[in-house]
């Protein structure tokens, strides 16, 4: 997977213009580059190498700057979501790097199946160490191993490869179970020239 670049001297409001052409700035810094590196490229080609590496799988840059880096930062507009500029951390194959690994759930629980409870994804990202090549593209749980309200899948649960170390506390939860009640609350009638609130108008 790979991200072409070019080099890029403008900065401050210059990169204005950068971004009309469609062109993202970015930088590229990390222990083995002498010196931080300003670069651009093009917003759509990101956004490619971007939904399928995420944060959390390495991928070549190539062009003007070439070197295995992870994606390490984005800045977004508060506004629009639309992504501004990008950080990248340059990395070594012979260096371990922490990183954050998104967590995604398979399977369905009994407990869901029965109508007896919802399962929450309390947690959903992990941070890792790993050298770049061994890092896992996201982390998955299985949660057909609940079976009943009172369980709680933690981070010292998770299954993962012994090249791979869990950065966060073993303690946190990362999946429970909220109990679904079978009481409905009894309905009381509005009184006369008094608006039920089912009725109002939501708040915008």
């Amino acid at each position: 997977m790979k991200l072409n670049v070019q080099a890029r001297t403008a900065t401050g409001k210059a990169v204005k213009g950068l971004r009309k052409e469609w062109q993202l700035p970015g930088i590229v810094y990390g222990k083995s580059l002498e010196n931080p590196v300003l670069l651009s490229c093009l917003k759509n080609d990101f956004i490619k190498v971007y939904r399928e590496a995420w944060y959390s799988t390495p991928f070549e840059l190539a062009g003007a700057v070439k070197h295995l880096v992870l994606l390490q930062d984005m800045q977004l507009d508060p506004v629009t979501d639309e992504v501004l500029s990008v950080d990248f951390l340059a990395v070594n194959q012979n260096e371990k790097v922490k990183t954050i690994v998104p967590v995604i759930l398979i399977g369905e629980s009994k407990i869901e199946k029965l109508n007896e409870g919802k399962v929450q994804l309390v947690k959903d990202e992990i941070e890792v160490e790993a050298f770049p090549q061994d890092l896992p593209h996201n982390i998955e749980i299985d949660i057909s191993k609940i079976e009943s309200t009172n369980d709680v899948i933690f981070v010292k649960d998770i299954e993962i490869s012994d090249k791979v170390r869990i950065v966060d506390d073993a303690e946190q939860p990362i999946v429970t179970v909220v109990e679904l009640s079978d009481d409905v609350e009894e309905e009381t009638p509005a009184s006369e020239g008094e608006a039920a609130a089912w009725d109002a108008p939501a708040a915008e």
